[in-house]
């Protein structure tokens, strides 16, 4: 099921719960105009159908001591479909690692990695990462400063779609 087969109230439920997941469903139903009950009977149907994955709070890596940033472009010596799994099980088991993508191209992956410090990303670096099998080679880059992180997707977008379509 696409977007585009939401409602308009199911969409502007997603858009308020995406910008703040901690409201009450009072405060939810009362934003996108309707009674708190169907609101919830809403809410549990997107999250039965995938729409909503979870809840999550958004926590200041900085604050708790985690400074360092690196973006991490993976190569692999095979791309076999049983390789390619191996890696992903491997990177969804370092702590280290915060998301871990498949790239189309000359970089197979690329991981996000928060860490307390320079020392410990090398750590990681060197005792997981570039010895892990089947790995080629691995280029990395220090985020210096994040000028936009929002999560989610730009629901003026899929409204904008929507318009265009109907």
């Amino acid at each position: 099921m696409t977007g585009a087969r939401l409602d308009e109230i199911d969409r502007k439920i997603l858009a308020e719960l995406q910008a703040d997941g901690r409201m009450t469903n009072v405060e939810l139903a009362r934003r996108v105009g309707i009674s708190a009950p169907p609101c919830l009977r809403r809410v549990r149907a997107l999250e039965e159908l995938g729409y909503i994955g979870g809840y999550h709070a958004d926590i200041n890596a900085r604050e708790l001591g985690f400074e360092v940033q690196v973006f991490a472009m993976v190569r692999l010596l095979s791309q076999s479909e049983r390789d390619l799994s191996a890696f992903e099980t491997l990177a969804r088991g370092w702590p280290l690692v915060r998301e871990c993508h498949m790239l189309n191209g000359e970089i197979d992956f690329i991981l996000k990695c928060t860490a307390p410090d320079l020392p410990s990303f090398q750590r990681f670096l060197t005792e997981c990462l570039t010895s892990a099998p089947n790995v080629a080679s691995v280029k990395t880059s220090l985020v210096i400063r994040c000028a936009k992180d929002e999560p989610g997707v730009p629901f003026e977008v899929v409204e904008d779609r929507i318009a265009a379509l109907g």
